[in-house]
Formats: structure tokens, C-alpha cells, sequence
């Protein structure tokens, strides 16, 4: 759990179910009273080389903002794995890509910056949250943010760059994440069996052949 994390996620209301549900004691003990930045002061806790390769590696993440009615939106945003590039300890951002044109996430962005990121890394059951401010960039009037954040060799049309300024982060627990995997992964486990099934089957014929 980074710095700021608790100050931003334990409100007042959070704190009082977690001493209903008799968790409050735990995560005192896991740094939930550490006061964060001062009053006034914007919190940055700035990512470590490990934060940085994880959200690097990912082909995927969660993304949710909140309409200017209150109501909160999750988005699941894809694209190639590197897609999201950690630019510097305290920012991340990817190339937004055209997908079904309604624009929910950026427009709730636009009246109410704040966001929250799951970064899963399924087959790990690893789990890290993000807090921060977005900035959504039109890359018609300013394509050079869409090149910094552009992944070569993807056919994809980019619409907008998104920039996250870090508030805070925590990794979860491995609890109740089901492992899953892609079709890649899957290939590179299952390889040896599938070498393995061509040899009894060429085994086979030879055999019949034989015969």
C-alpha cells in the first residue's frame, strides 16, 4: 500500500464497516493511519521499478470514472501487451483506440478527472489499484501525444492519448482471483503435448503401415 492510498480510500464511511466487520484493527496494522499528504497538497506516490514492468507487461486493465449524476462506469480498455507506457514515476498512459463510440469514460473524465485502474495479471492472480487524475488528449490538436503512446505494428485508429498522474496504489491480495490465460500462454504450456501427441500419432501410422 503506497503512501497515500488509505488517506484517499478509507473515508469515514469505509472506516466505520471496517470496525463493523472487525477488519479496522488489520489494516491499522497495514499502515491505514498514515495521514498521507498535507492538507491542500495533491498526493503522488510515485511508482517503483516493480509497479512500472507490471503495468508494462499488461494487455489490458479496468478502468472507472464517475458521471457527473453520480453514477460510476467501469470500462475494460485492451490492446497489445506494452500498449500502457509508464512514462515516468508518477504517469502512465495509453493510446486510446476507437472502439464503440459512445465516449462515457472521457466524458465523465472531462467533468471529473479522478480514476481508479485494475492492472490484473490473471495467471499470477496478482492484482494492482491505481488512483488518479486523467487527462484525455485529443491527438487532432495535439498529435504528438499519440505518437509518444502509439504501439507500432498494431491497426488500430487512435482517437485520443490518455495521461494518468499517480495519486496512490495498493496491490490486493491473491484472494478469489481466478487464474486465467490467453491463447499465447496456452500455446507455450500446451506446446509439449502437442509434440508429444504428433509423435504417437506419426508412431501409429508407422505402426499400421507396418502392419
Amino acid at each position: 500500500m503506497s503512501e497515500n492510498y488509505s488517506s484517499i480510500a478509507f473515508t469515514r464511511h469505509v472506516r466505520d464497516a471496517q470496525e463493523r466487520y472487525g477488519s479496522r484493527a488489520a489494516v491499522e496494522r497495514l499502515g491505514s493511519e498514515v495521514p498521507g499528504s498535507p492538507a491542500g497538497a495533491e498526493p503522488r506516490d510515485p511508482l517503483t521499478e516493480f509497479e512500472a514492468e507490471f503495468i508494462g507487461l499488461r494487455d489490458g486493465f479496468y478502468l472507472a470514472s464517475t458521471s457527473d449524476t453520480g453514477w460510476p462506469y467501469v470500462q475494460f480498455r485492451g490492446g497489445p501487451p506494452g500498449f500502457v507506457k509508464v512514462l515516468d514515476e508518477h504517469t502512465f498512459g495509453w493510446a486510446d483506440f476507437r472502439g464503440n463510440r459512445q465516449y462515457i469514460s472521457a466524458g465523465n473524465i472531462a467533468g471529473d478527472d479522478r480514476v481508479s485502474v485494475f492492472f490484473m495479471d490473471y495467471p499470477r492472480q496478482l492484482r494492482l489499484k491505481v488512483f488518479g487524475r486523467a487527462n484525455v488528449i485529443d491527438v487532432r490538436e495535439d498529435p504528438s501525444a499519440a505518437q509518444a503512446l502509439t504501439v507500432a505494428g498494431y491497426r488500430a485508429k487512435v482517437e485520443r492519448a490518455v495521461i494518468v498522474t499517480v495519486a496512490a496504489f495498493d496491490w490486493n491480495c491473491q484472494q478469489h482471483i481466478t487464474p486465467r490465460y490467453s491463447a499465447e500462454e496456452l500455446r507455450d504450456v500446451l506446446a509439449p503435448l502437442h509434440e508429444e501427441l504428433a509423435r504417437l500419432r506419426a508412431r501409429g501410422h508407422e505402426g499400421t503401415a507396418a502392419a
